[in-house]
Parts: structure tokens; C-alpha cells; sequence
């Protein structure tokens, strides 16, 4: 059951996503077919997001490194739940999706999604 508090949430962070963040997309590859073979299939979703640098005292050089960024990626609109196989593209740079939370507090809503992207 969706509680009226999270889609309070989940507009509220839309608003700061749209004011602050950028346009960009989040790629989702799916792999080949395993019987019939074939190349990978990326599809491209619009997305807004906004990066920011992780602060000195989160890096640790081996779970995050200096170059990661975190991605603040509204949820509103994406049609799919954020997997960390994706990736994410801001600002002419590509990130690699390694940890992805939803925010999602009631099973329901996903309020935003906050993803640690790397360099891909």
C-alpha cells in the first residue's frame, strides 16, 4: 500500500532533481539470448540526475574511490527500478552503477534513486 508521505517525498526530491540536476540517461544492457545468440541490447532511458563528489572522509580507495561520484537520479518518470549492472550518463561522462538504493521506505514508491557511480 503507497503511503501518502512517500509520493510527498518523492515530488519533493523531484523538485531539488530538476532544479539542480542535469539531463542525461540511464542505459540498461540486456544480455544476448543464450540459446540464439546475438549482441547485447542497450536501451537508453531519459533520466535527470545530479552528481556529486563523495566527501574525503567516505573515500577509502577500494570501496570508493576518488574518481566515484554520487548520483542523486529522480525516480519519477523512469519506467524501470535501477540495477547495479546499469549505467548512467551526465555531462558527456558515462558511470558504471556499482551500489543503487531506491529510497523505497513502503515497498511501493521509490522516493529517489542515490547510486555510486564509477568511471566505465
Amino acid at each position: 500500500m503507497a503511503n501518502s508521505l512517500y509520493a510527498r517525498m518523492q515530488a519533493a526530491a523531484q523538485r531539488l532533481i530538476a532544479k539542480y540536476g542535469q539531463a542525461g540517461t540511464v542505459t540498461r544492457i540486456a544480455p544476448p539470448d543464450p540459446v540464439n545468440g546475438g549482441d547485447p541490447v542497450e536501451t537508453a532511458y531519459p533520466a535527470t540526475l545530479v552528481p556529486m563528489a563523495y566527501d574525503a572522509r567516505q573515500i577509502d580507495g577500494t570501496v570508493i574511490r576518488a574518481t566515484d561520484v554520487q548520483l542523486y537520479i529522480s525516480s519519477v518518470g523512469l519506467p524501470i527500478d535501477l540495477v547495479p549492472q546499469d549505467h548512467a550518463t551526465v555531462g558527456g561522462v558515462t558511470y558504471a552503477l556499482l551500489h543503487v538504493d531506491p529510497y523505497n521506505f513502503d515497498g511501493a514508491t521509490n522516493v529517489v534513486f542515490i547510486a555510486q557511480g564509477r568511471l566505465a
